[in-house]
């Protein structure tokens, strides 16, 4: 696909994503019109009509799209970096090790304000990275080795996540439904508070695209044409790590988005890096956003949380991307 026919997918997908964020301010336990939701976008006048959309719906929309870009393109980079189709942030154990002490700081040491928690959630997933490309032999081994060193870093961290439970209490509930992945009741402020950290790993990854071109060579390849590996390896693991840690606080574990989005946006074939990584971003957001629309609808007034949605979608994507062979095994590293 040449850069024009990028640019048109690109565009294409944002606006279905835009179609799709519009058509979640309609449903709910009180559906809107498509022209009440129009008038209160348009003219907000504080009737019933405006808060369900400006205050309940949009912040809400938005912050699933800016999740689902920020997972995505998490994805991508640990992907380039480790040369591993399977490298996401659940597979690597990066959203496990992010969510495990946010739980701790929540039951355990409640002063800890909620706005410190990306940066608990940036230094457990570095952490639980670290620890999975050690067990992957820095992730020069076989791709399957760090799959199993992620698998095995985040049953860890979630037998640790499901003991502090036991001490939440009447807090468990909402827990629970927080670690299942989701964005009820997620408003403005939410959304501002994981914004900066999506913004830093989108638009870090944009800046570094040509360095990220390198990585797609070996390590030998990519160090004789001027690579400096031990600078950008830390630097692009760090890049992946923060939209994880700016979405974990807000919305839980999101699975499968960054596992599957960047494998669609290369069956669609862009040319160039830059152009990978903004379809990845965009195919990400339309996922989040329509999981997150049918999460809210299928079973209103009730509703189910966005990562069984997503895991129900990218499961069978996952296995037909095994069966097709898609998915490349010949145990190249990072």
């Amino acid at each position: 696909m040449d850069a024009r026919k990028s640019s048109i997918a690109i565009g294409c997908i944002v606006v279905a994503t835009l179609l799709v964020l519009a058509a979640g301010l309609m449903p709910g336990a009180r559906t809107l019109s498509f022209e009440a939701v129009l008038r209160a976008l348009v003219s907000p006048d504080g009737r019933i009509e405006s808060i369900l959309v400006w205050t309940l719906r949009l912040p809400r929309s938005l912050a699933a799209a800016t999740a689902g870009a920020g997972l995505a393109v998490s994805g991508y980079l640990l992907q380039s970096l480790t040369r591993n189709p399977l490298a996401d942030p659940g597979i690597t154990g990066v959203t496990a090790g992010a969510i495990a002490p946010i739980v701790v700081c929540f039951v355990f040491l409640p002063s800890v304000s909620g706005l410190y928690y990306p940066l608990v959630g940036l230094a457990g997933g570095l952490a639980a990275a670290s620890v999975t490309f050690w067990v992957a032999r820095g992730g020069n081994g076989h791709p399957l080795h760090l799959a199993l060193g992620g698998v095995s870093v985040s049953l860890f961290l979630g037998a640790i996540t499901i003991y502090v439970l036991l001490f939440a209490g009447p807090q468990s509930t909402a827990l629970l439904f927080w670690l299942a992945g989701g964005f009820a009741g997620r408003t403005w402020g939410h959304l501002l508070q994981m914004l900066p950290w999506v913004l830093v790993g989108v638009s870090g990854a944009f800046l570094l695209h040509r360095v990220i071109a390198m990585f797609a060579l070996s390590d030998h390849s990519a160090a004789a044409m001027g690579v400096q590996l031990n600078l950008w390896k830390p630097v692009l693991l760090l890049l992946g790590i923060c939209p994880v840690a700016g979405v974990a606080p807000v919305a839980g574990p999101v699975a499968f988005v960054g596992l599957a989005a960047p494998h669609i946006a290369k069956l669609l074939r862009p040319r160039g890096t830059a152009l990978e990584i903004g379809l990845t971003a965009a195919i990400g957001a339309l996922i989040v956003t329509a999981a997150d629309l049918v999460a809210r609808t299928i079973a209103i007034p009730k509703e189910l949380p966005v990562g069984i949605v997503t895991a129900l979608l990218g499961g069978p994507f996952f296995v037909y991307l095994v069966q097709r062979g898609r998915l490349d095994f010949k145990g190249e590293g990072a």
